[in-house]
């Protein structure tokens, strides 16, 4: 395994490691959240620069670069959502739109016709990558247990919740231009799927 899809394994390590360190409320735990998940958003523009570089950008690199992208936006969602600081309904069609995209990148795959990233979505995962962090902000700034007055806006003002609708809003509308820009491969999979579930074959 190449040194760019070692970064994007070592991504998917940290994503528990996230987990743990976030179910401490202290501040040294905190703080030390926030310098893990800059190490594992650092590995995704990294690991994308080296495989350019080496000349080593593979069919595996490029799906599962993705998929490491996903695992850590999703997990650390899922865990702001039981901190009460995201709604689930956001996570909910977050985490649907990438189950659906990975599914479509895996048949895509298998038909010898990959989908191919786009630059929108790119810019979708900065987004998401961005809002995590000032989550992540957020929570040492509640660790240090004073009022910030701009800790104290986001509390009145409720923006969080208009962040996240925003990256909610962009992450589905990327799925839906995927689906637009691969629809004669999504056409493929639907028929497929519905020949493996269609009843008479299951009756077999």
């Amino acid at each position: 395994m190449g040194l760019p899809n070692q970064l994007t394994v070592l991504r998917m390590v940290l994503t528990p490691l996230l987990v743990f360190l976030l179910s401490r409320e202290s501040l040294s735990f905190r703080y030390l959240a926030l310098f893990v998940f800059l190490v594992a958003s650092l590995t995704d523009w990294y690991d994308g620069y080296m495989a350019r570089k080496l000349g080593v950008v593979t069919p595996w690199g490029k799906f599962l670069d993705p998929l490491a992208d996903k695992i850590l936006v999703i997990t650390m969602f899922c865990v702001f959502v039981w901190l009460g600081l995201v709604k689930a309904w956001m996570v909910v069609l977050i985490t649907a739109r990438d189950l659906v995209m990975t599914l479509l990148r895996l048949y895509g795959d298998w038909k010898r016709q990959p989908v191919v990233t786009s630059m929108s979505a790119k810019w979708k995962t900065v987004g998401q990558m961005t809002a995590i962090y000032l989550i992540l902000l957020y929570l040492v700034a509640q660790a240090h247990g004073l009022d910030f007055r701009w800790l104290i806006w986001l509390q009145e003002t409720e923006a969080l919740d208009k962040m996240m609708f925003v990256v909610t809003g962009i992450t589905l509308a990327t799925g839906i231009q995927y689906l637009i820009e691969n629809w004669r491969l999504v056409r493929h999979l639907i028929l497929a799927c519905f020949r493996v579930f269609d009843p008479g074959n299951l009756a077999k």
